[in-house]
């Protein structure tokens, strides 16, 4: 028999008191509620069966996405559709299979109580994630609310602000957003410090102007500066050119293969927030250090894989774009990364010695695609004076696989 379809409702700290009407009859009519301890508190007026969450959820969630027998109802924290485990079982479950109930999110009340305009906002979760995932965001002139867990959330929010160079900046902790306890305060990441706040809080962030805090757009080629390196780091100007032929799209995995300081990846990660990548570097120093950019510039998803490829390519999901920064003349390299890319994906691989590009070469008489010689000039100076100084030109292959 098809099992009957899961209830998913968001409720808030408000309790049963702001749930809907069709919210209420759905929970009445279950014969099991799934939800937190906190959560399950608040109902009233049910006669199911409580069952809290484990740790790790992932058994549970296997059990309800393969379907349950008993009419089921699964609690979420305000729109189960918003980072909530509404999203994880939408991902598993087709749509007539889930009837959800949202609730106002906290994300919704949280713009709601400060008069910010939803749409110019930012929002980013550090439930689960490493508070670093909000340094992707610290642009002047971002309004970011960030959802996180634990009563030292906002402290660990406010120390990567000050990290990022916007501790002045307007910081709002906003307590049991929409219940009877709801309380704000607003300081800065600098004053809050590493105080704790109520286990159940969000924190808005106004990031303002720094004299001297570094920029870091969104968009590709930042500053050298911005990362840690050995000199193995793809430039800014060629690094901008790079990723341009690689195209971030949502969803997609790149793989980074020599990823040196892992600078490719990392604005893969950077330009499209729901892509993917991962970086093969062979040297275990430079593994290291490129996790650590990832972490300090935000996007802590970046895997890492130390390994000589071709061999640390086996067992990698296929991906969607790969960039050759480094090994480029290593024997079948190139023909394995060609073979490994699904159909309509892009390989750009660089080179800047006169064997690197005789490889290019070979490649492009094989598969197609575009070959650019990238050479760039930086005014540096000469004495007393100031001359053109040239940096090692790069050659540049760019193909793309068609169906096959």
């Amino acid at each position: 028999m098809t099992p009957p379809p899961l209830a998913v409702v968001g409720i808030g700290a408000d309790g049963w008191a702001g749930l809907g009407e069709a919210a209420r009859e759905a929970l009445r009519a279950v014969e099991l509620i799934v939800g937190s301890d906190r959560q399950l508190a608040l109902l009233e007026d049910t006669t199911a069966e409580h069952r809290f969450w484990p740790s790790p959820i992932d058994a549970l969630v296997d059990e309800l996405a393969a379907g349950t027998p008993r009419a089921t109802a699964v609690l979420a924290s305000g729109d189960p559709m918003l980072y909530g485990i509404g999203a994880t079982l939408a991902r598993r479950l087709d749509p007539e299979r889930m009837r959800v109930y949202p609730h106002p999110s906290a994300f919704a009340i949280a713009c709601a109580r400060l008069g910010w305009p939803a749409t110019e906002v930012a929002l980013v979760s550090a439930v689960g994630r490493p508070a670093q995932v909000v340094a992707r965001l610290l642009q002047p002139g971002r309004r970011l609310v960030a959802y996180v867990a634990g009563a030292d959330g906002a402290a660990a929010i406010a120390r990567v602000a000050r990290e990022g160079g916007v501790g002045a900046s307007r910081l709002v902790v906003l307590e049991q957003l929409g219940g009877a306890a709801e309380r704000l305060y607003e300081t800065t990441p600098d004053d809050w410090g590493e105080r704790a706040a109520d286990p159940l809080h969000a924190v808005a962030l106004d990031c303002g102007r720094a004299p001297g805090a570094p920029l870091l757009p969104l968009s590709p080629g930042l500053p050298d500066d911005a990362y840690e390196s050995d000199g193995q780091l793809t430039k800014r100007g060629v690094r901008a050119i790079t990723l341009a032929a690689l195209g971030p799209a949502p969803g997609q995995l790149l793989w980074d293969v020599g990823a040196g300081s892992g600078s490719i990846g990392i604005e893969w990660l950077r330009a499209e927030d729901t892509a993917r990548a991962v970086a093969i570097e062979a040297r275990a120093d430079r593994a290291e250090r490129a996790a650590a950019n990832a972490s300090r510039l935000g996007v802590p998803r970046l895997e890492v894989r130390q390994g000589s490829a071709p061999a640390a390519l086996n067992g990698l999901e296929a991906p969607d774009a790969i960039f050759v920064g480094g090994g480029v003349t290593e024997p079948e390299l190139l023909e394995r990364c060609w073979s490994a890319l699904l159909p309509g994906g892009r390989i750009v691989a660089n080179a800047v010695t006169l064997e690197g590009e005789a490889r290019l070469l070979e490649a492009r008489a094989s598969h197609g695609g575009q070959l650019m010689r990238i050479g760039l000039e930086h005014a540096d100076a000469v004495g007393g004076f100031t001359a053109w100084r040239a940096q090692l030109p790069v050659v540049q292959w760019a193909a793309r696989r068609g169906a096959e």
